[in-house]
């Protein structure tokens, strides 16, 4: 039998065979063009909504009035320093206030959207909520305020609270399993008792009592979905510690001396992150769905707090206002095949069985 095919292959899987795991699980993930484009893309957004206040906002980036410079965005000036009559913060979208920042060498530079997300339309030539317009782009809702912006700082808000709750859950979900998994016995039983009973709790129950007596806010939601987002992670991330305590490796590592954090930390956690980085994406979309039912329901962040839950209660009660309820349509459903397609591609790149296209 001649060895040449099999050298061949060799020295054409060479560069392969030099990379780490990581490198290849990040070439297996550029290779699902369709989830490596969706994360550029969905990066993308969530960067332009991390500048939501220089693209959304209701007072000028810069402004030059009688040979000198203001930055509203850092400072608020009365309303007196660029002509007006009161000693109020400035209205920049008062024509009366325009006029005097385009007149006589003096100008403003506005966002691309000069409305913030609570910002009235006082001066809005049709009745609210309005349609489409060049004032407006994507219209107003009930309350005469911009579509657009709400949308905007309502997707960096729903973001951030997945970030945060798939964190939050995440970091429990493993603390809990790595504890089943690991210890196993005694500490393994009593743990899935414990969380039996925590799960058998009506989440939505303690929310509505929560809400009636704390105020909601962000932090609150955070807190409670947190106790409850860790409960199907820990099942997975405690199978693999059973399989992974087992290993040849790890009973070499306890018979060398090594305490049981070196032995979590260094051998076994980093063998058993695969299905909990699998997951991230399909549980940022839990997160964002379950925060927008929730603002659905009054239930979420209070007014007048960006809420593409509240954008959908307003669609809801003004079926006439179709652009409301095909902003909010569109931008969660966009938000959500992204995530898809990201965790879809993430799954493939973790799997080692996998080869390079």
């Amino acid at each position: 039998m001649s060895t040449v095919p099999i050298a061949s292959a060799l020295r054409n899987d060479a560069p392969a065979l030099a990379r780490s795991p990581a490198q290849l699980a990040w070439a297996r993930f550029k290779s699902q063009r369709l989830g490596y484009v969706s994360l550029w893309i969905f990066g993308f957004l969530f960067g332009l909504s991390l500048l939501a206040p220089v693209l959304c906002n209701d007072k000028p980036l810069l402004v030059r009035y009688e040979g000198r410079w203001y930055m509203p965005l850092l400072h608020t000036y009365p309303e007196t320093t660029f002509g007006g009559d009161f000693h109020t913060p400035t209205d920049y979208l008062d024509p009366l206030i325009r006029k005097h920042l385009s007149q006589g060498g003096n100008f403003a530079i506005f966002p691309p959207v000069p409305y913030r997300y609570d910002t009235i339309n006082y001066y809005a030539t049709q009745p609210n909520p309005a349609p489409p317009s060049a004032q407006n782009w994507l219209g107003t809702d009930d309350g005469g305020r911009d579509v657009l912006s709400r949308l905007v700082y309502g997707f960096r808000v729903s973001v951030l609270f997945a970030l945060a709750l798939t964190l939050s859950g995440t970091l429990l979900g493993v603390v809990m399993g790595a504890i089943q998994g690991y210890f196993a016995g005694r500490a393994d039983l009593t743990l899935q008792r414990v969380t039996e009973v925590w799960g058998a709790m009506p989440e939505l129950y303690l929310l509505i009592i929560f809400a009636s007596i704390f105020a909601p806010s962000f932090l609150l939601l955070l807190v409670l979905l947190s106790l409850f987002g860790w409960l199907g992670l820990s099942d997975y991330v405690r199978a693999e510690f059973l399989r992974n305590r087992q290993m040849d490796y790890v009973r070499a590592a306890r018979a060398l001396g090594a305490s049981h954090w070196q032995i979590v930390t260094r051998h076994i956690l980093p063998n058993s992150l695969t299905p909990v980085l699998t997951f991230l994406p399909f549980r940022m979309s839990g997160a964002i769905l379950a925060l927008t039912s929730l603002d659905f329901l009054g239930l979420g962040v209070p007014p007048p707090a960006p809420s593409l839950g509240e954008m959908l209660a307003q669609a809801k009660g003004n079926l006439d206002a179709w652009w409301l309820s095909i902003s909010v349509f569109i931008t969660l459903v966009l938000t959500l095949l992204l995530l898809t397609f990201i965790g879809e591609a993430l799954r493939t790149a973790l799997d080692p069985r996998r080869g390079l296209r």
